[in-house]
């Protein structure tokens, strides 16, 4: 817990670029959900709204004033996202102003959810582009003053997030900006994610061309690239990142089905060893799906509450609406399901087949479906 005292700049764990800050019961119970929804924020919020579950979340509590946690915030993030009255805000950070090349972006979302307004370092300090980003991800309206605003562009440090993408690694987020806002010549390449990310009503500039294929955009010599996928990339593939962000989508379900009370890590170890073995990247798994039989299992709710993965759980009728891949009567003989695995991977996927039919291993059953993007029904 961050201790406040007055005169004191608090020590504080960053983790991600954008700091997320919430004082009210309200404004907490959002923050909690848009921190789902947009991974690129660490969040914190006031000691006496404790859930209990902030330490595996990775949630930093504060007590005392949030007036006396901004210095800190403004000190080491790129931007601050508060969910706190503009009046408010204006008056805490009014005494942290520098010079507006070098003070962070500040935004306020109002205790609803229903408006994300920019406030401070709207072009430079990438105010609006987080703005829009944000609101799109949270369902709101943006709210953006400046007299132009001129961004119309991919805002590459924040690509993608609306749908929860991350990316793999931050050191060539500068250049690759740099290449896009200089409308060089950018490479694109998408192998799975949502496919609506191009949010402006203008087509997109000449500089930013499409590419079938990783090898095909090697071959056109771009000055800068951006990658969508969740495969871990061979080593020919890596020249595309030498100017180059490798974007993370969600796109991986993990169907699990396990023996009562098979702990946290012998699930973790079963789904690290099944993920390098497929050469896919954990930062794309969107959830973890069985049947409601191990809705209460402490080990599967361990890991899902560690890496923040929705943990869904399905009726064995239905999981027994899914064509099942491998269907046992053992199985259905303990749980009323001809499956365990493999249908709720799928269910969950709204996918057809799967990458991995059911492994057993251990105690532990994993099936892999990758989520259909194609019908817009993610």
């Amino acid at each position: 817990m961050i201790s406040l005292r007055e005169g004191e700049i608090p020590v504080i764990e960053k983790r991600k670029p954008y700091a997320l800050v919430a004082i009210t019961k309200h404004g907490v119970s959002h923050a909690r959900g848009y921190a789902e929804k947009f991974p690129y924020a660490d969040l914190y919020y006031m000691k006496k709204f404790e859930q209990g579950d902030e330490e595996t979340r990775q949630i930093q509590l504060f007590d005392g004033t949030v007036r006396l946690l901004l210095p800190a915030l403004f000190q080491q993030y790129k931007g601050i996202i508060c969910i706190i009255s503009l009046g408010a805000v204006v008056r805490m950070i009014a005494p942290l102003l520098i010079d507006k090349k070098k003070d962070p972006a500040v935004l306020v979302v109002d205790d609803k959810g229903q408006y994300v307004v920019s406030v401070l370092s709207g072009h430079i300090g990438g105010a609006n582009a987080l703005t829009h980003e944000f609101a799109n991800a949270i369902g709101a309206a943006p709210v953006v003053t400046t007299a132009s605003d001129v961004q119309k562009t991919i805002p590459v440090d924040l690509f993608g997030a609306q749908f929860g993408w991350m990316w793999d690694s931050e050191e060539k987020l500068t250049p690759v900006s740099a290449s896009v806002v200089n409308e060089e010549h950018v490479a694109i390449v998408q192998e799975t994610g949502e496919k609506d990310w191009w949010m402006y009503d203008r087509e997109m500039p000449d500089s930013l061309k499409v590419y079938p294929s990783i090898d095909e955009a090697i071959k056109a010599k771009p000055q800068a690239a951006l990658l969508i996928t969740d495969r871990i990339l061979e080593p020919h593939e890596e020249a595309l990142l030498e100017n180059g962000v490798l974007y993370r989508p969600k796109s991986i379900v993990i169907g699990i089905g396990c023996n009562r009370g098979t702990s946290m890590a012998e699930i973790e170890q079963v789904i690290d060893d099944t993920l390098a073995e497929m050469r896919l990247s954990k930062k794309s798994v969107k959830a973890v799906a069985s049947i409601n039989l191990k809705k209460n299992e402490t080990g599967l709710l361990e890991l899902t509450a560690k890496y923040n993965w929705p943990f869904i759980t399905y009726t064995p009728e239905e999981l027994n609406e899914i064509p099942m891949q491998n269907p046992s009567d053992t199985v259905f003989k303990y749980t009323g399901a001809y499956g365990v695995s493999e249908p709720a991977a799928m269910r969950y996927a709204d996918a057809k087949e799967l990458l991995l039919e059911k492994k057993k291993s251990g105690n532990v059953t994993i099936s892999i479906a990758h989520v259909n993007f194609e019908e817009g029904n993610q």
